[in-house]
């Protein structure tokens, strides 16, 4: 395959969902506008200066990463509702299960939710990542359902020499037997506002830096609302920071259910917490 398959940001969902169970990734160019990339880089660049490298091999030791971005931002709305990405996370992974309670069949569908999110700064000298499955974190079987779309925004222009994201297509489709192979992975290259969309089981890393500048990306990942997430987003996000956001935004963040009965509170929608509709925390009970 010469490369993953580009579109435009207003493309047609089912042809981006059949690209992805396909191939594994597609390329969104122009994903967000100047407006929202200028916003984000306000709001984040300073905390990506404040951190150091990193000390492992595996995150890198001339890479920089910024966790907890809704909590550092505001402005993550039309990222992570951006139709083609959102959508079709929703279309590959929203799949009805079939559950017999008693005597009676009912099909239970998941919701999803943010998983982890990470700013990622890849600086001159840093080599390739190793060659990884992300939804690995769940310990999923391959070749099966898809548990995790994952988004990489290119906050810089990303090229084949400075770091641009590696990724095998179509190895979402291999068992877990065949080990990748370098030769076998391709560079992202996009201008600094487009998206890169994969699900969970392709094989990806970031890519070698050989240039004189950095190379940033934002990355965000949904999961299936009954895997744990990556990410402890209720550590992760103040509650003054989550209700900044819009509804679907901080059911995404965690505050939902999900069928047949996984994270509710006080047996309710833990969705009313933020709303004021349910108690708030319970008192310890006295020594």
């Amino acid at each position: 395959m010469a490369g993953l398959v580009r579109v435009a940001p207003d493309a047609d969902l089912d042809e981006v969902v059949e690209i992805l169970e396909r191939d594994g990734g597609v390329i969104v160019e122009d994903f967000v506008d100047a407006t929202v990339l200028r916003g984000l880089w306000h709001d984040l660049g300073p905390s990506l200066e404040a951190r150091a490298y990193g000390d492992d091999w595996y995150n890198g030791t001339r890479t920089r990463r910024v966790s907890s971005v809704f909590a550092r931002t505001h402005r993550l709305t039309p990222v992570v509702t951006q139709p083609l990405y959102l959508q079709a996370a929703r279309r590959i992974m929203q799949q009805p299960v079939p559950v017999w309670i008693g005597r009676s069949r009912v099909e239970m569908t998941p919701t999803i939710q943010i998983s982890g999110t990470q700013l990622i700064q890849i600086h001159t000298g840093q080599g390739k990542q190793p060659l990884h499955r992300d939804d690995a974190l769940h310990l999923r079987r391959h070749p099966g359902p898809t548990s995790r779309v994952q988004l990489m925004l290119a906050m810089s222009d990303f090229t084949a020499e400075n770091g641009g994201t590696l990724v095998i297509p179509g190895s979402h489709h291999w068992d877990d037997e065949r080990p990748p192979r370098a030769d076998e992975a391709l560079p992202t290259e996009m201008r600094a506002g487009s998206g890169l969309i994969w699900l969970g089981g392709v094989y990806h890393g970031g890519g070698k830096n050989i240039t004189d500048t950095p190379r940033t990306g934002l990355t965000i990942a949904l999961d299936l609302g009954n895997l744990r997430q990556e990410e402890n987003q209720y550590l992760a996000v103040p509650r003054e920071s989550v209700l900044a956001y819009p509804e679907e935004v901080r059911r995404l963040l965690g505050y939902d259910r999900c069928p047949p009965g996984l994270g509710w509170y006080e047996m309710d929608d833990p969705y009313l917490v933020l709303d004021g509709g349910v108690p708030g925390a319970v008192e310890a009970p006295a020594a």
